[in-house]
């Protein structure tokens, strides 16, 4: 896309919001459920199984991402599609995104609209039919990014992480430790702050550009949520924060314990185990009724001494925690 002149991208600070509003709102198009989009105080979806899902989760500049890695179409793809996997982890179809933005005034237009355009590229891709239908706009000196989604069962019960059986397989679907790997890169190699060093894609060999954009622009099976549902997935779950650390929170709401196979869990089992923001679905089925789209990873045995194992032994169940892990990553 041609560049603008300074007279044609205006910052925050020189515009109206409701001439900002106006520019991310016709760069996204009606959600399929929608029946009164934005332009009132509030949108009305339809909610065809008669309850709804709806989760939220934001993005702050710092702890979540950094500015000199991260284009707007970047993080707004990103803050969609981590919150298009949790509803997709409850077995649900994402229906509807509402986008709550703080931007700095002497941020551009253009820095929003290719935000606005990220999160529509991440519905048309992950989750057709999902759209924007609303949100908020208002200053602040730190980018943050509240994005709030809500889902339609079809009719299905919702799968929760508790249901978990001992004899049910171990189920992923989905890529884990490629976004760890692509944000070990960034920090090796790229830096935020007052001497910025940003991403130079010809500095990237071909398996480190694929983890870069894992990391950046997630690309969560979503529609294998409402799939393991279909299917008779017994509980399910999105793994944001770690393999490990997911599946001993699906492990201690199930009250069993979780045996994973090394083998399964690709060429770097650890990074795997200790990796996050990939965004799969981690599920467990009973064993004839595995969905298409997840492969089998372990399985689920009586709730031992350990919430989770790893070839018999017994798994450090940590992840990522932004209020333990956030001095480790800033600078």
């Amino acid at each position: 896309m041609p560049s603008r002149s300074a007279d044609d991208d205006p910052r925050l600070s020189e515009l109206s919001e409701g001439r900002i509003l106006q520019a991310i709102l016709t760069r996204t198009p009606p959600a399929s459920h929608t029946l009164l989009g934005p332009g009132d105080d509030a949108a009305v979806i339809a909610a065809p199984s008669g309850s709804v899902v709806a989760t939220t989760d934001t993005l702050v500049h710092g702890p979540d991402f950094r500015l000199a890695w991260s284009s707007g179409h970047d993080l707004g793809w990103k803050a969609a599609a981590v919150n298009l996997a949790d509803i997709a982890a409850m077995g649900a179809r994402p229906t509807a995104l509402l986008v709550a933005l703080a931007v700095p005034r002497d941020m551009r237009l253009s820095f929003v609209e290719r935000l606005a355009d990220g999160v529509r590229d991440a519905c048309d891709a992950l989750a057709p039919g999902c759209a924007v239908v609303g949100g908020d706009l208002t200053t602040s000196d730190v980018l943050t990014i509240a994005v709030t989604a809500l889902g339609d069962l079809e009719g299905r019960a919702p799968v929760t992480r508790s249901g978990a059986r001992p004899g049910d397989v171990v189920a992923i679907a989905g890529e884990v430790g490629h976004a760890a790997r692509g944000l070990a890169v960034l920090f090796g190699r790229f830096r935020d702050g007052d001497r910025p060093v940003p991403v130079d894609p010809a500095l990237l060999a071909e398996g480190e550009a694929d983890a870069v954009a894992a990391q950046l622009r997630p690309r969560p099976p979503i529609g294998l949520g409402a799939a393991a549902a279909t299917a008779g997935a017994t509980a399910l779950m999105d793994v944001s924060d770690g393999l490990a650390l997911d599946a001993g929170r699906l492990a201690d709401a199930s009250e069993v314990t979780l045996e994973l196979h090394g083998d399964r869990l690709g060429a770097a089992p650890r990074r795997a185990l200790a990796g996050g923001e990939d965004h799969a679905l981690l599920a467990t089925f009973p064993p004839d009724r595995l969905a298409p789209g997840f492969r089998e990873i372990g399985i689920v045995r009586e709730r031992g001494s350990a919430a989770v194992l790893c070839d018999g032994a017994p798994v450090d169940v940590s992840g990522w925690d932004p209020y333990r892990d956030w001095d480790a990553t800033a600078g």
